[in-house]
């Protein structure tokens, strides 16, 4: 894990070698370990090192090979580059590190870009610079576990980890208006957008090679979808084949020159993956954070599997004095991110980083295995389109806005209209602009504006593939947009390199292919892995409730955090700059207030707030307890 940036094209070297020491200072935090700069005539590459493979100055960053004309600098892990450094010693090519990165330079002088990356396993964000050829080649790993963002300017590209290293360095413009909306339509910016105009994220799985000041991305890889013509395993193959692939792909995780965690909660996934790590003898550490007294508290599970499995095992309290600032969400996330997890992410990262360097995680699990509810639900709109007459629903969908949406009748409702409108149906479904509307709470600069996704068509074909279409649509967003940026954010804020096996690219491209009716046996929630789970953790293990580190804003903001936010929105930056309308702001916090429980629309208005003010130094001189709101989870 690292951070990288750098700058391609024509400029005036001092100058540039200027603006990406900038943004090297920007990542700073990314890598403690190091940091290093190597200048060509029309390249910089920038770096900060957190070391976990050969902890030797010999793994500096950046790397440079054939007498310097070749330079990279690499974000990530290379979890094949023993066999890949293997097959390039006989091809005669000589290793200086016992690094992953050095795979890359050599690796890209045997086969090429594209022969390269087909061959890489692993989580990675590297920029590669060949100066004979003067082409820059960006390539970002195949599920985007890893963030890498791109402006160009006046034929200049510029790249780096993180979206405010780009603004630092001054290679953004103004807020983008419609990545506004839709952070607070999602409480995140998906990969579509950056929340700066003249950014962009570089896609999951995807090669930028810039040549000739112009830029061509290109995808080397689509994940496997489930063929209905082509012959399946059974259930119990299944179960086999995915223990088979999962212990390979913990294997491959375990590898480091530091110590290496695994984050063990009461769930299947984290359990799982500790097994496994006891299953091939593995010297790892379990930890849980505990939280006592909380509802959300899973250390009393954790502890009786830690036992039954025989691991290492430390729990980790968080005292109910143990307090953190609202702050390290706008300091971690370059963007405005308001998954509330990803607060309670940011205090585990926190404590196991005193105890570890690498940390294996459970997340992936559920999104290839389909262990979320709307997996089930989505699966059985699919066959209950198959059965619904096209005539029934063209007459639904005329109707659909006099059907009362109270108590099971919402269910009944929503299932029609995902069995008649497919996705299209299903992105519209959530409560996000419209309740912003309903309010009255967007400004002018957003008013008269909607996002891209609440513009897909409803489809009768969309809904006979249901699952399969909200599979592609939620890779693209929830996905990579929250789930891969909360946890890639919160680890690397305390330099500590998360790693998942369920993110490995063998076992993602076996289980994407499983049946939907397998995945989701007897209407259960990744059912494989819950039987997988069964037979090695017993019961109580496959049958366990999801909880996850949970911190209840909602709850907080009517009441802990009410203060806080008033006296934000009543001087509010958002207000002053047209993005909200305030005073509506504080009718609906006091409605909150009475009812004990704020709406998602809040939250995520309170962390735009604080986000805008961080990102312009917006805090009020004289009100020095607005910078660092705290808070205590108790």
């Amino acid at each position: 894990m690292c951070g990288i940036a750098g700058l391609a094209g024509r400029f005036e070297r001092e100058h540039g070698y200027g603006r990406v020491a900038s943004m090297v200072d920007a990542l700073a935090y990314r890598g403690p370990d190091g940091s290093g700069i190597e200048a060509w005539s029309n390249c910089v590459l920038g770096h900060r090192r957190l070391a976990i493979f050969d902890l030797s100055e010999l793994g500096h960053q950046p790397m440079l090979a054939q007498a310097g004309k070749l330079g990279v600098v690499f974000n990530g892990a290379i979890y094949n580059f023993r066999p890949l450094r293997s097959d390039l010693e006989a091809r005669g090519f000589v290793f200086k590190s016992e690094t992953d990165t050095e795979v890359l330079v050599n690796g890209y002088t045997a086969w090429g870009i594209d022969e390269l990356v087909k061959k890489l396993r692993g989580m990675f964000a590297f920029a590669l610079w060949d100066d004979d050829a003067r082409k820059l080649f960006l390539v970002r790993d195949r599920l985007g576990v890893k963030p890498l963002v791109y402006a160009v300017n006046d034929g200049v590209l510029a790249f780096a980890s993180t979206v405010r290293a780009l603004k630092t360095a001054g290679f953004t413009g103004d807020v983008d208006e419609k990545a506004i909306l839709e952070y607070l339509e999602f409480g995140y910016v998906t990969d579509d957008r950056a929340i700066y105009q003249n950014a962009a994220k570089l896609p999951a799985a995807s090669i930028l090679e810039w040549s000739n000041g112009r830029a061509q991305v290109r995808c080397y890889w689509k994940p496997p979808e489930v063929d209905d013509d082509a012959t399946h395993p059974s259930f119990e193959e299944a179960i086999e084949e995915t223990e088979r692939l999962f212990l390979q792909a913990v294997e491959r995780r375990l590898q480091a020159d530091v110590p290496v965690g695994a984050l063990l909660s009461g769930g299947v996934d984290s359990s799982l993956v500790c097994w496994a790590t006891a299953k091939l003898g593995s010297d790892v550490t379990a930890f849980t954070v505990s939280t006592p007294g909380d509802p959300f508290d899973e250390s009393a599970d954790a502890i009786a599997t830690a036992a039954q499995i025989g691991i290492r095992h430390k729990v980790l309290p968080l005292a109910s004095d143990d307090k953190a600032n609202l702050s390290d969400l706008t300091n971690a996330y370059a963007e405005p991110f308001a998954c509330a997890s990803a607060l309670g992410m940011l205090r585990v990262s926190q404590a196991v980083r005193r105890e570890a360097t690498v940390l294996l995680t459970g997340d992936g699990g559920d999104d290839v295995f389909l262990g979320y509810p709307e997996h089930r639900n989505l699966w059985l709109a699919q066959k209950l389109a198959a059965k619904l007459p096209n005539a029934a629903a063209s007459a639904w969908i005329q109707l659909r806005e006099n059907f009362p949406r109270r108590g099971m009748l919402k269910r009944a409702g929503s299932l029609l209209d995902y069995s008649s409108g497919g996705l299209g149906a299903v992105a519209c479904a959530h409560d996000g602009l419209p309740a912003y509307r309903k309010y009255n709470l967007l400004g002018s600069r957003l008013e008269a504006l909607t996002v891209d996704q609440r513009n897909i068509a409803w489809s009768r074909d969309s809904a006979f593939q249901l699952l399969k279409d909200f599979l592609r649509y939620d890779r693209k967003t929830r996905f990579v947009g929250e789930y891969m940026t909360k946890v890639d954010g919160a680890t690397m804020f305390h330099a500590l390199e998360a790693r998942s096996p369920f993110l490995d690219q063998d076992l993602w491209e076996f289980a994407a292919t499983l049946p939907f009716q397998l995945r989701l046996r007897n209407n259960t929630l990744k059912a494989v892995l819950r039987e997988f789970a069964r037979r090695k953790l017993g019961e109580r293990v496959a049958t366990g409730r999801k909880r996850g580190f949970s911190i209840p804003v909602q709850r907080w903001i009517a009441g802990r955090w009410r203060e806080m936010m008033t006296g934000l929105m009543s001087d509010s930056a958002l207000a002053a700059q047209g993005w909200i309308r305030a005073e509506n702001v504080l009718k609906q916090l006091d409605r909150a207030a009475a009812s004990g429980s704020a709406p998602n629309q809040l939250w995520y208005l309170l962390v735009l707030e604080l986000w805008l003010r961080n990102e312009q130094n917006l805090w009020p001189q004289t009100n020095a307890d607005l910078h660092k709101p705290a808070f205590s989870c108790v």
